[in-house]
């Protein structure tokens, strides 16, 4: 197994040519000679709805593994880690974008946090699979999005925020998985703001109270919601993501374990071999041994 030093994190631009690098959004066919090579795991700090009609292989997202039937569709939100495994026949379209992007005339700022597909409750990203009258009316919308964005004339970008929006509105009333929780109201919007914060400081060791104070609330208030919506308290959420990126790491990079604890904001290594024992009743070495048996 190759394996490199970190996990990269790409940016919107990585993906756009130089024409395109300051768009906050990037539209256009999926296949199997897209142009722009990337590492894989790797991570994204924008938003990802990836419709795919043809082809098979498997999308490895965090902890989880997919099989690609299509037509389907996978979304994915900033800062998750994901791996690609695809047919040479792979077809689709692709739909990437900032939240700047799709929030500028959206008078709800948590509306992206309201859709059943983006920061999970449940931590998993199933794909949707579409029907066959679905199927035809997602892939009209990508398609004109993409004649608009290839216009010589130029393109509007409030039509191509119409689209998107149309496109996640009507997969969002197709994504009920047993397993995900659809309720609505303020207890789910702030267990998914938490997740999001989660995402964006887990490296920096903050504390429940840290959290709470960045989401305006107490830190009971905070840990009463997330064990009633998930059933874990604050500190095992924040736990379990720690402990994935930490696998992540030994898994993916070259880093030692030295390395990947200082990374991880542990002062003492001691402590983090502890925690990461408890957690898989194996020390890091004997972990990542294992994984590359």
């Amino acid at each position: 197994m190759s394996r490199k030093h970190h996990i990269p994190t790409y940016s919107l631009h990585n993906f756009s040519s130089s024409e395109k690098e300051n768009r906050h959004f990037q539209l256009e066919v999926f296949d199997a000679n897209r142009h722009f090579q990337v590492e894989y795991p790797h991570r994204h700090d924008f938003y990802e709805v990836l419709f795919l009609s043809k082809g098979s292989g498997y999308h490895v997202i965090d902890s989880n593994r997919y099989v690609i039937k299509p037509p389907c569709i996978f979304f994915m939100s900033p800062g998750q880690a994901h791996k690609l495994e695809l047919s040479n026949d792979i077809e689709g379209y692709i739909f990437i974008f900032t939240a700047e992007f799709y929030l500028l005339n959206q008078s709800n700022q948590n509306r992206l946090l309201e859709f059943p597909f983006f920061f999970t409750i449940k931590q998993n990203n199933p794909p949707l699979q579409l029907s066959k009258d679905d199927f035809m009316f997602i892939e009209q919308l990508f398609l004109k999005g993409i004649a608009e964005v290839n216009k010589p004339e130029g393109f509007v970008p409030e039509l191509l925020r119409s689209i998107l929006d149309l496109i996640l509105v009507n997969c969002s009333t197709q994504y009920n998985y047993k397993d995900e929780l659809v309720q609505k109201g303020k207890g789910q919007i702030l267990v998914k703001r938490f997740y999001q914060l989660v995402e964006e400081n887990y490296i920096n060791n903050l504390s429940i109270n840290d959290y709470a104070e960045m989401l305006n609330i107490t830190p009971n208030h905070l840990t009463q919601t997330v064990k009633q919506l998930t059933g874990k308290t604050s500190n095992q959420i924040i736990q379990a993501k720690q402990l994935l990126e930490i696998k992540r790491l030994l898994i993916h990079t070259s880093m030692s374990v030295t390395e990947i604890a200082d990374q991880m904001h542990f002062s003492d290594q001691s402590y983090f071999t502890k925690f990461f024992k408890k957690q898989t009743n194996l020390t890091p070495l004997q972990y990542r041994n294992k994984s590359l048996e």
